[in-house]
């Protein structure tokens, strides 16, 4: 796969503070990137960095195998801070505003305005939009001139449930067209839900970086339950029962390494019982992520 970010020792210093402390890092193409981080852990600085908004102390950046310029850059659109726009002008008036000050083909303006999900409301001024449709249209400013990078710092910052599944969607519909995605977020369940790889930073530091798929990997917890009374010694004669305890009103069963919640229902089933509660529990990336900052100190 095509690399579209490679950084390499990038370092930025706050007089005595390292904000990034020698970043290491490698995006390829296609991927939906999430830097996961605490508040003061880097994430923001580093995108900073990448816009050429802030300037590194030390270390090299190169997108798309190249050293950034500023036609470079016209192939990624961002999302950094809140975006300014005009108040008692329409979405589609600020887009086309947008559109001039970015010298990029205003015809584009209706797709945009399709893909996030805002063409009914178009010509309502940006004063009655709620945060989420503001931050939508946000969305729609950074993706007019077509970028091959999208990158959203805290694209969920401040809005509600509702707010957050539709910006959520709308990540995964962008992706799904091709582009590749980096955003930093400190939300957990948002990033496993639409990235394909993370990386945590801890005090400027990279502490950890894989696959998304890969959190859950490893040991399996399976919630049992059934209409036997020595349910529990039952449970520990599996030969791949780690640990049984009674949790919520069920037994949870730790898996040895390679056994998996379908082999404790065969198991079951061979005993003549049938379980009313069988499910498998992975790991979550909340916890996965709270280990590795524990690790990581």
């Amino acid at each position: 796969m095509e690399t579209v970010l490679s950084i390499k020792g990038l370092t930025k210093n706050f007089g005595r503070l390292c904000a990034v402390n020698k970043l290491n890092l490698e995006v390829k193409r296609g991927q939906v990137f999430g830097m996961l981080g605490p508040n003061g852990s880097g994430k923001t600085t580093t995108l900073g960095m990448l816009m050429g908004v802030t300037n590194p102390t030390s270390g090299e950046f190169s997108w798309f195998g190249e050293t950034p310029t500023h036609h470079l850059r016209k192939k990624i659109g961002a999302v950094l801070e809140h975006p300014i726009f005009y108040p008692y002008l329409s979405g589609q008036k600020n887009l086309e505003l947008n559109a001039l000050v970015k010298q990029c083909d205003a015809r584009n303006i209706p797709n945009v305005l399709d893909l996030v999900e805002l063409t009914d409301r178009r010509n309502d001024k940006y004063k009655t939009y709620s945060l989420g449709m503001k931050q939508r249209l946000a969305i729609a400013s950074a993706l007019l001139n077509d970028p091959t990078v999208l990158i959203l710092d805290e694209p969920t910052n401040g809005l509600d449930p509702m707010g957050i599944a539709e910006i959520r969607e709308l990540i995964k519909k962008i992706a799904a067209n091709g582009k590749t995605i980096i955003l930093a977020s400190h939300l957990l369940d948002e990033v496993q839900k639409v990235c394909t790889h993370f990386a945590v930073l801890k005090r400027g530091n990279l502490i950890h970086t894989g696959p998304v798929n890969e959190v859950g990997q490893g040991e399996e917890r399976v919630e049992v339950n059934a209409e036997v009374e020595n349910l529990n010694e039952v449970l520990r004669g599996f030969s791949g029962t780690a640990t049984v305890q009674r949790e919520n009103g069920f037994y949870e069963v730790t898996l040895r390494e390679n056994f998996h919640g379908k082999d404790l229902n065969r198991f079951l089933f061979d005993q003549g019982i049938t379980a009313s509660h069988l499910v498998t529990r992975k790991k979550s990336l909340e916890k996965h992520f709270l280990e590795i900052l524990a690790d990581g100190k």
